[in-house]
């Protein structure tokens, strides 16, 4: 049961302060490089303190996507892994209305999106879907490396936090970067609108990325490693 808390309250942790970063800098209506980079450390920061905060207990996960590509990895089991995403989304639901009561409303609080303008050029859903994957393909290859390394493993932590905030340096002109389905979904349940009815974006792509990695490690990364 531990594990579970765990990751409930990492990814509450998670939605509540890296999204409310989103929120601070007022990002949806006034992007800027500074939104762009403090929005990055946020979510960088928040990973790295969870992974030395509750690692020992859950893993750290605080992902659904993660767990996904765990299954894949042949590193947990599938029964586990739904455990473990029904706890991430009601942290990253409770994290979200905590978030909104905070700020007392609930109409922006950091969902995903697509349809952004970049040069000129949509980011239309399959563009959307493109970046997504490749991201998500990128960040938990990278976990699944550094933490089945002895000699990584000490700083683990600290190397996913730092991917991840390389990832939204990319990728949050274009998608807000998601890479996680619990932290997307738990602001669009909140907050509705259009932010709900493009969801399903963000729940699709992060999971086709975790297992496209899943099955990377699994059979080509650990196989070399052995």
């Amino acid at each position: 049961m531990k594990k579970y808390i765990g990751e409930f309250i990492g990814t509450m942790l998670l939605t509540l302060f890296a999204c409310g970063v989103v929120c601070v800098f007022n990002f949806a209506d006034n992007p800027t490089i500074q939104g762009i980079i403090g929005i990055s450390l946020a979510f960088g920061l928040v990973i790295i303190a969870a992974a030395y905060g509750i690692a020992s207990e859950s893993g750290c996960h605080i992902n659904p996507a993660v767990s996904i590509a765990f299954v894949f990895a042949g590193k947990m089991k599938t029964s586990e892994c739904i455990k473990y995403i029904i706890s991430q989304i009601l942290g990253a639901i409770a994290g979200s209305l905590l978030l909104g009561y905070l700020l007392g409303n609930f109409e922006s609080l950091g969902a995903n999106s697509y349809g952004n303008l970049i040069n000129g050029v949509e980011i239309d859903a399959l563009k959307a879907i493109i970046i997504e994957v490749i991201l998500t393909f990128i960040f938990i290859t990278t976990i699944l490396t550094v933490t089945s390394k002895k000699e990584t493993a000490s700083l683990a932590g600290v190397i996913i936090g730092l991917t991840l905030v390389l990832i939204h340096l990319i990728g949050i002109p274009f998608t807000g970067t998601s890479v996680n389905p619990a932290r997307s979904l738990g602001p669009a349940i909140v907050q509705g609108g259009d932010a709900l009815k493009q969801v399903w974006l963000f729940l699709l792509a992060p999971t086709i990325g975790a297992i496209i990695s899943g099955i990377f490690y699994r059979f080509i990364l650990s196989k070399k490693s052995k």
